[in-house]
């Protein structure tokens, strides 16, 4: 059984966010995807909080906010979600947690808002629900000619960002995988998950799930065409493959997820060059001006590509001849509040970037090499002929040229500057981020110029959906489309026309969204909020108090460090009061009486030494006091050197901690935290290489240090640029504990021109045309795309996939589906079961064979009718009331079959059975049954064995296995073996111990041992 839920994404014209439930047979529910968009409406996700206690594992495809936009806010605000294994490439996890971190700290909206319900509740104060009124009124909170306010919920911190990414468990490509389940899950019974390269974003996912008989594709945003950072989609097997035939494991599954999006668009001739010259061409236009370009992308995933392409030109121009080249005069910046970690990322995962990148870096590393010989060489006085021709190397993503801002004053003085400058930044919406400042700056100038680099939904289901899903971005692509005042032609660098839509002096309305600390009464309405959610999370759940969100609560001042594994059983499941749940909150600004206090009032009241607990529950009983939680790992608990100091280094260390001079630095013996970092974003903390993380279900992962210090470098500030700047480290004072959204409205004029360059990434009709008739699915559902193009390719694939059935006659050989957001799918495969009985002495004569999970037996046999039921009666006409019984038994399961019902299996069903063939039939029977080798070896594993057997065996080249340097086994696209041997192989080698045969002999032997031969007997 198989059916697809599309929670997001399915005929979608005004958001890009996916998600999806796929539920298999035994009620395993997958989830791929946890999807948002730019508008960070909450109500996109309730349906996904309904399936979040039954979901058995999660799935990510691409670090895109359509694909991993609400990761975070889910594990904040549903306690089950962190329960729930999920799995993803390392890419994906690394490149994720850098853009929910921006997205956090730029957009105030990502946090979301007090649910409204919690205004109207009882246990709400009269003077908190009265500022309510005005606080929450509207359906967005801005009004014309004003300003209002909303209360916002606490938003992660990037230390919860990064833990909650490092609970997600990291795959590789073509590695299949048995994944964990949920505790609240069912068996998984041998599930496989299997991790394929998409293309589009670095880390990207084709996922294979196999689960019995079901074999599923889950392929969204792909792309074939390979490009500068990132490689093809893995359809053909490597790097960009181009092929007549899918490779084994993708094709012929029995359903196929497939995005629609691009259905109905055909590539720019000339491939990804094309592309990359209209983009110069574009910036060239405007540059030579004196022009500013501003280039809105996202913050991880295309924006390496970007960056990469705008990097590489300016290169090529430093380097030319040519004095006429107006990008030498022209700056290259990237704005993004998460830049740096982005990049420094970028530089750790070239292995799974294209093979074009890891040549790059390689040669950029030899010519370093190089460099530096050659430098020692000058000084010793040797080869001064070789100075000025050799040149120190750069790689791939060792910016030169690209210069990268992190602090908003820092760009507010690159703004000022009127030379020409080109400037990445984010977010792509144009609603949030940086990208936002520039577009004040930037449009009043005829000049200056906007290049979009992906499209937006240009058709809305209606108009209410138009006005809560449009953003800055889709209104000016809605300008590109329209051309309503003309458009301006300047002449490219092959003498082609480049389009650039003028904007025609129209007004654009922008609301900018600021924190603000909340007052007493919208604080005490917060602080209800909390105590009331906490309730409801203890009493619909008994899983204890790791499920609660303690964190949500900024002015909890111990609750994150006094969690403690040995607490009372007995606070498990029991509903706190009012009082409990605020035990470590600020009572003084909320005025709370001693009764409201409880226990706590013998940490919050002076000179108050006692506290009747008889007839008390829960912390009610017990002194409000945890042990701290002792830190360490497999070895033991980690030292503390601080617990180790002489007397003099002690009050040496006690001296540092005095003086205020200190700028930061850790002395000898000063306590810190294990992810702090020192200057320049170098790690302090030693200890171990790796650590393991214990997840809430209770399984152990194990991280390097160099996620550890990637996660810790994406925390803080990096570059010198940034370092030396302390008053740029100030600009935006962020409001400490809870806070409240507040509208401002302007308005601007825009005069800057519009173009567009797809730098999407994603497949088109050509494409998708060509692939899915290879692939061969038996079902097709096609998600991810408008209305409009996923009907067009449904028409065409139906075209393309049908068969003829007689004369000029065709049908569909596929069923396509295309579901709407919600609509579940039936898509499990055709299959035709019947039940049978086996007899005893069948069954002792059987030979199973164990592939994988799976036993296979190949038996011939013979068909009887059922057995009778045994009886003490064997008369001829107790024998014809039995054969009458059975005759009627049959007939009512046939009726109840013809009339769609099930027939049921109980005690009283019969059926045929399976037994041994007589000596006569077996004779002649026997000689048609072969032996068949069932099972698929990997090359890894045939590695393992020959070595084990005494043989060397080692990779060359792509794929080829050699073994004793005279044995090359390769394995195609198909799954087939194919072994290579020079003549020699065969011959018994003397020198060689404990072997008794030639290599190739060897080999074949282990091949075979690696699959299980089933005959027929």
């Amino acid at each position: 059984m198989f059916t697809f839920t599309p929670l997001l994404g399915a005929q979608s014209s005004a958001s890009k966010a996916s998600s999806s439930i796929l539920e298999l047979d035994g009620g395993i529910k997958i989830l791929v995807d946890v999807g948002w968009d730019e508008t960070f409406d909450t109500l996109d996700l309730v349906e996904l909080e309904k399936h979040i206690p039954t979901l058995s594992l999660i799935l990510l495809t691409h670090a895109t906010p359509a694909h991993i936009g609400a990761y975070a806010h889910c594990c904040k605000t549903f306690p089950l979600f962190t329960q729930i294994p999920v799995y993803a490439t390392s890419p994906v996890i690394s490149l994720g947690r850098t853009l929910l971190q921006d997205i956090y700290s730029s957009a105030p909206l990502a946090a979301t808002f007090l649910p409204k319900a919690a205004i109207s509740e009882p246990s709400a104060s009269t003077s908190a629900a009265s500022a309510s009124a005005s606080v929450s009124g509207g359906g967005n909170g801005t009004e014309n000619g004003g300003t209002t306010s909303r209360i916002l919920l606490q938003p992660p911190t990037p230390e919860e960002i990064a833990w909650y990414f490092s609970l997600i468990h990291p795959l590789k490509y073509s590695q299949p995988h048995q994944p964990l389940a949920s505790p609240f899950s069912p068996p998984l019974n041998g599930l496989t998950l299997t991790a394929y390269n998409a293309g589009h974003t670095v880390g990207g996912t084709i996922w294979h799930i196999q689960h019995g008989m079901e074999s599923i594709v889950y392929a969204v945003d792909w792309n074939q065409a390979r490009e500068n950072v990132v490689a093809g989609a893995a359809w053909f097997g490597g790097s960009g493959a181009s092929g007549t035939e899918v490779i084994e494991q993708l094709r012929k599954p029995t359903a196929l997820v497939c995005s629609s999006k691009g259905g109905d668009k055909f590539a720019l001739p000339g491939g990804r060059k094309k592309r990359d010259d209209l983009l110069l061409d574009m910036i060239r236009s405007s540059v030579a001006k004196g022009g500013t370009v501003l280039i809105p992308t996202d913050t991880s995933a295309r924006v390496l590509e970007l960056a990469y392409a705008l990097e590489h030109a300016w290169r090529d121009a430093a380097e030319s001849t040519d004095s006429e080249n107006v990008l030498k005069g022209a700056e290259l910046y990237l704005a993004g509040k998460k830049a740096h970690g982005t990049m420094r990322l970028a530089r750790s995962m070239l292995e799974w970037m294209d093979e074009s990148i890891v040549r790059e870096f390689e040669a950029g590393e030899g010519m370093e090499a190089t460099a530096g010989k050659n430098d020692n060489q000058l000084r010793n006085g040797v080869g001064p002929g070789q100075d000025k021709k050799v040149t120190k190397g750069a790689g791939p993503f060792t910016f030169k040229h690209l210069k990268i801002v992190e602090r908003k004053k820092k760009l507010e003085r690159i703004l000022a500057d009127q030379a020409p400058k080109v400037i990445l930044a984010s977010h792509s919406s144009l609603d949030w981020g940086y990208s936002k400042d520039i577009l004040r700056h930037v449009a009043e100038g005829s000049q200056n110029l906007i290049i979009l680099t992906e499209p937006f939904p240009s058709k809305f289901a209606d108009d209410t959906e138009e006005q809560e899903k449009m953003t800055l971005g889709r209104m000016i692509w809605q300008w590109y489309e329209e051309r309503r005042d003309g458009v301006a032609l300047e002449k490219a660098s092959d003498g082609e026309l480049l389009e650039q839509v003028h904007s025609g002096g129209r007004e654009m309305s922008m609301t900018d969204v600021l924190r603000a600390p909340l007052d007493p009464n919208e604080q005490l309405l917060y602080q209800q909020y909390l105590a009331t959610k906490r309730q409801l999370q203890n009493t619909s759940q008994v899983r204890g108090e790791g499920n609660l969100d303690n964190s949500a609560d900024a002015l909890d001042d111990a609750a994150s460090s006094t969690t403690s594994e040995d607490s009372d059983s007995e606070q498990q499941g029991k509903v706190l009061n009012f009082s409990t749940s605020l035990a470590h909150s600020n009572r003084n600004k909320l005025g709370l009486s001693d009764e409201d206090l409880g226990v706590n009032i013998l940490l919050r009241r002076k000179n108050v030494y006692d506290w009747d607990v008889r007839g008390k529950k829960g912390r009610e009983k017990m002194f409000p006091y945890v042990a701290p939680r002792k830190r360490g790992d497999e070895y033991g608990e980690f030292i503390r050197p601080e617990e180790y100091l002489r007397a003099e280094e002690r009050d040496e260390a006690e001296m540092q901690q005095r003086r205020p001079d200190s700028r930061g630095e850790t002395k000898l013996g000063q306590k810190r935290r294990w992810d702090e970092t020192g200057l320049h974003g170098r790690r302090l903390s030693g200890g171990t290489g790796k650590r393991q993380h214990v997840s809430q279900d209770g399984h152990k992962k194990t991280s390097s240090a160099a996620d550890d210090l990637s996660i810790a470098d994406s925390l803080t500030a990096d570059g010198v640029e940034d370092a030396a700047s302390s008053e740029d480290e100030r600009d935006e004072q962020a409001v400490e504990g809870p806070a409240k959204a507040m509208y401002s409205t302007s308005t601007i004029c825009v005069n800057a021109r519009i173009a567009f360059v797809d730098f999407t990434g994603l497949h088109d009709k050509r494409s998708l045309e060509m692939l899915i008739p290879l692939i061969q699915p038996r079902k097709l559902i096609l998600v991810g795309g408008m209305k409009e193009e996923t009907m067009s390719l449904a028409n065409e694939c139906r075209n393309l996939l049908a068969v003829k059935a007689g004369d000029d006659v065709t049908k569909a050989a596929v069923d396509i589906f295309t579901p709407v957001n919600g609509e579940v799918i039936d898509a499990s495969v055709d299959t035709n079961a019947w039940m049978v009985k086996l007899s005893n002495n069948l069954v002792r004569r059987l030979k199973w064979q164990h592939v994988r999970s799976l036993g296979i037996v190949a038996l011939t046999a013979q068909l009887r009718g059922p057995e009778l039921p045994p009886s003490g009666d064997d008369s001829p006409e107790s024998a014809n009331k039995k054969q009458k019984l059975l005759k009627e038994e049959s007939e009512s399961n046939t009726t109840a079959v013809a009339d769609g019902l099930k027939p049921s299996a109980d005690k009283n069903d019969v059926f045929p059975v399976l037994d041994v063939l007589p000596a006569n039939i077996a004779a002649g029977t026997r000689s048609m049954a072969r032996p068949l080798h069932v099972g698929d070896l990997r090359l890894a594993d045939l590695r393992k064995f020959m070595q084990a057997a005494g043989h060397t065996a080692e990779f060359r080249g792509e794929g080829t296995l050699l073994i004793d340097g005279l044995v090359a086994v390769r394995k195609s696209g198909t799954g087939k073996i194919e072994i290579e041997a020079a003549a020699q192989s065969a011959v018994v080698n003397p020198m060689a111990v404990g072997r008794s045969e030639g290599s190739f002999i060897a080999v074949k032997r282990k091949v075979y041992e690696g699959l299980a031969v089933v005959g027929g007997g």
